[in-house]
């Protein structure tokens, strides 16, 4: 599965830049539709295409790494 760090990015732009960072904000900014951004909060796993992924990566100034994080499921046991 695949874990975003969106709201830890927001955070962190906040705490920088000592201001409050919207959804709407980011999806000005970013050409994302505010309801693809809130999934990505909001629903693990969701899928995103990786142009979104580029453009938040450009808006946060960070590294893909920053942004998401794969997480491996335990694989489920044969059945007999």
């Amino acid at each position: 599965m695949i874990r975003y760090h969106l709201k830890e990015l927001i955070a962190e732009k906040e705490f920088a830049e000592r201001r409050r960072i919207t959804i709407g904000e980011i999806a000005k900014e970013t050409g994302i539709n505010r309801m693809t951004l809130s999934k990505i909060i909001n629903h693990p796993g969701h899928s995103t295409v990786t142009d979104n992924l580029d453009r938040l990566c450009y808006y946060f100034d960070c590294e893909i790494e920053q942004l998401v994080t794969h997480i491996k499921e335990p694989s489920p046991e044969p059945e007999p």
